[in-house]
Formats: C-alpha cells, sequence, structure tokens
C-alpha cells in the first residue's frame, strides 16, 4: 500500500482538490474530518458535479476499508467487484495507507508472470475523432464509463489516447453571474403595480469546473504506449507503471488496434494466482 497518503480535510475547497489532482496525477483523494475518514473524491466527482463546490456533497461518504493485514488477493477481490480504483486502509480508526489499482498494476510487474494478454485480459472499446470537442468527449466518456479512450485521425489510425487524467489536466474553475426569474408568470399588463408586485429575480454566482472549447487532439496524450498480442501479463503491467498510464492499445501483427488493455482488468490475475 501507499503510506504517504495525499488527504483533504472538511470543512475544505473543491478548487484545492483539483489542483492537488493536477499536480499529482493521482485519481482521488480521501476526506478527513478532525482526523477521521469521512469520504473520497475522485476525478469522476469533479467532473459529473461541475457546479458543486462543498466537499461534503462532491465526496462518495462512508467509503469501504481494510485493515492492513488483508492479502493483496482480497483486496483485488473488493476493487474488481465493486468497481472502485482504491481502498483506504485504517487501523484502529485512524487512516493508515491507500492500497490503488495502481499499487498492484506494481506488484503484477514484479511477479514475472509470462502467460500472453491475447484473449484474456484485453477488453473491446470505441473510438473518438481527433477533432472532436473536449467538452463532448468529456461527456462521451461519462455516459460510456470508460476511464480513457482512444484517438483517431479521419483515416482510422491511432493518433492519441485520452484519460480522465486529462481532462482533469485542461480543467479549470470558471466564475460567473447568472439570473433567476420567481415571477408568478402573472397575464397582467407589464406596468400595473400587480406585475411589479409579482416579478422576482435573484442574480448568484456561479463557480464551476470547466473544459475548453478545443479540439481533443490538443488534450489527448500523442506518445501512446502499446503492445502486441502476445505480450507477457508482467510486461503490460511493467509499461503502465512506468508510464504512469491506467491502460494500453493491443495492436496486431499490422500495428491496428485490435483492443484495449485496462489496467482494471489486467489486475484480476491476482485472482487466478491465488
Amino acid at each position: 500500500m501507499t503510506t504517504d497518503v495525499v488527504c483533504v480535510e472538511i470543512p475544505g475547497n473543491r478548487d484545492d482538490v483539483l489542483r492537488i489532482l493536477k499536480r499529482t496525477g493521482i485519481s482521488g483523494v480521501p476526506v478527513l474530518k478532525e482526523g477521521v475518514l469521512v469520504g473520497i473524491i475522485t476525478r469522476k466527482d469533479l467532473l459529473r458535479k461541475p457546479d458543486e463546490m462543498q466537499l461534503g456533497l462532491l465526496m462518495t461518504p462512508d467509503p469501504v476499508t481494510i485493515t492492513p493485514d488483508v492479502t493483496i488477493q482480497a483486496a483485488t477481490a473488493i476493487l474488481t467487484e465493486n468497481h472502485f480504483r482504491r481502498l483506504p486502509v485504517v487501523e484502529g480508526g485512524e487512516l493508515v495507507g491507500l492500497i490503488s489499482i495502481s499499487d498492484i498494476v506494481g506488484a503484477i510487474a514484479r511477479m514475472k508472470i509470462t502467460d500472453e494478454i491475447r484473449n484474456k485480459f484485453s477488453s473491446h472499446t470505441f473510438a473518438i475523432w481527433e477533432e472532436s470537442p473536449l467538452p463532448l468527449v468529456g461527456r462521451i466518456m461519462e455516459m460510456s464509463g470508460y476511464d480513457a479512450v482512444p484517438i483517431l485521425n479521419e483515416d482510422g489510425q491511432l493518433t492519441g489516447i485520452i484519460s480522465e487524467r486529462d481532462l482533469i489536466r485542461n480543467s479549470s474553475i470558471e466564475d460567473s453571474v447568472e439570473v433567476s426569474d420567481f415571477s408568478n408568470g402573472t397575464d397582467d399588463d407589464e406596468w400595473t403595480w400587480e406585475s411589479i408586485r409579482d416579478m422576482h429575480t435573484i442574480s448568484y454566482g456561479i463557480s464551476k469546473v470547466q473544459l475548453p472549447d478545443k479540439p481533443v487532439k490538443d488534450a489527448m496524450v500523442k506518445e501512446v504506449v502499446a503492445v502486441p498480442l502476445n505480450a507477457e501479463i508482467s510486461e503490460c503491467a511493467l509499461k503502465m507503471k512506468r508510464a504512469r498510464v491506467d491502460q494500453l492499445p493491443v495492436i496486431n501483427g499490422d500495428r491496428k488496434m485490435v483492443s484495449m488493455l485496462y489496467d482494471r482488468e489486467l489486475i484480476r490475475i491476482i485472482l487466478e494466482e491465488a
């Protein structure tokens, strides 16, 4: 597990969380209140609730936790069954660490597993055109549930990968003022006293996480690390760890992409090795 865990405290600021995720590239942070773990905030939370500023409403409360003596197989089973990316490790009511999919991928890299990934851990996916607007790409990823998507040019060639990490890296905080009309919709002449009395408007500030209106090709990772169908499991895990990526495109003999290898699928080998 990782023992030097980056955390945020309630009450806190959403903007601080965004800065932490941008600076570190991590996918989420535990939320503490008076030193006690009360929730988790992830990249998905910031992207799905761009208008929300309160950490208590952004976070997932009462996260599933484990103790330090839990086996790596048991931790992997919890992560895969619940589609989590991380598990807080708690001992005596105190947060002592965090075990993530990335940590388990690092363990797989050291296990020297020589089985090929062919037809075992690769997943079908879809691709997005490189000229697609970034806000639209973010919405497509949210609807599909994919953490990362390959990007193709007009000739169908793989030119990059866009991930939630890249969305966060390119996002910014946008402040604006909106006006709400609370009038009762009267049909009276607008100059009558009754009409004036029944017209109420409120102006209020809006602060939201915003993606810039630029093509996805300007935000994607262009130096893509890919693997062949006969790549070995531990070899792929090592490539993920070194490149700090959550996925690898899988290519055939003609170097055309045929599928994706996601870290959340790769860690299932731990359950088979148990």
